[in-house]
């Protein structure tokens, strides 16, 4: 008789993981959520209840997905990222019931530290760029600046955010600094990054 294989992640007993995907150290998958083979998963995450993982989906380490979340073939996701509850991710541009598209099926990037907040949805071929936050409710039609605040439907960049999740507000001379992260911020025309 082989020896099965030591688990080094939780599945809550009603999870299904099928054969053939990868799991990490300390991940935990709750109630009624679903692993698809080929599916690659970091240490450290959580996977809330009546989360679905498709073939192909690619998740970082320390990634939080809560209630409700279905991730796509295409869809690759960064370490720290949060995904709130019932975010939506698409993976075709114009699908149809009666055409098969799964060969054109878009790549989605939700780069590191990304928030996305509840129920909001996110269109297939999108980059959402590291440290991102966007608001609940937001209907994400274009790609997203690393730092940015998006909100709204179509969502429109709001702001800007520091890596623990606070606005920042940039001086005329466009440095911000953010107590929580103790971090300094520019801003440079379009895009911001962390002074070092």
């Amino acid at each position: 008789m082989a020896q099965q294989a030591l688990k080094n992640y939780y599945a809550h007993p009603t999870a299904v993981i099928d054969e053939g995907a990868t799991i990490g150290r300390d991940t935990r998958i709750w109630h009624f959520s679903h692993v698809m083979s080929g599916a690659e998963i970091g240490a450290n995450c959580i996977l809330g209840q009546n989360t679905f993982i498709a073939d192909g989906v690619v998740i970082g380490n320390l990634v939080k997905i809560q209630n409700n979340v279905s991730l796509y073939k295409g869809v690759i996701v960064e370490d720290e990222v949060f995904l709130g509850p019932s975010v939506v991710l698409t993976n075709v541009v114009n699908p149809r019931s009666f055409i098969e598209r799964k060969d054109e099926f878009k790549p989605t990037l939700i780069g590191r530290g990304a928030t996305i907040g509840a129920n909001a949805t996110i269109l297939s071929a999108i980059k959402l760029g590291a440290w991102s936050f966007i608001g609940a409710g937001a209907v994400v039609t274009r790609d997203v600046p690393d730092f940015a605040l998006f909100t709204g439907n179509p969502a429109r960049h709001t702001g800007w955010m520091s890596k623990a999740g606070f606005k920042l507000e940039f001086d005329l001379s466009g440095k911000a600094f953010c107590a929580h992260a103790k971090e300094s911020y520019q801003l440079n025309k379009e895009n911001v990054v962390i002074v070092l």
